[in-house]
């Protein structure tokens, strides 16, 4: 299954997570030019990842 962006908003929490320079610069390549937040992006990615997990 593709990873596909969802543009939808849902009821959120503020938690702070570290995450390597190089994997910033990553996603933002990913998301320029698109309408969409880095957290978004993030949250999306996560989802994707728990429903892929073996």
């Amino acid at each position: 299954m593709a990873f596909v962006i969802d543009f939808h908003k849902n009821e959120t929490q503020n938690k702070n997570v570290r995450f390597p320079l190089n994997l910033i610069k990553k996603i933002d390549n990913q998301i320029k030019d698109k309408d969409i937040s880095f957290s978004k992006f993030v949250v999306q990615a996560c989802e994707y990842a728990l429903k892929n997990m073996k």
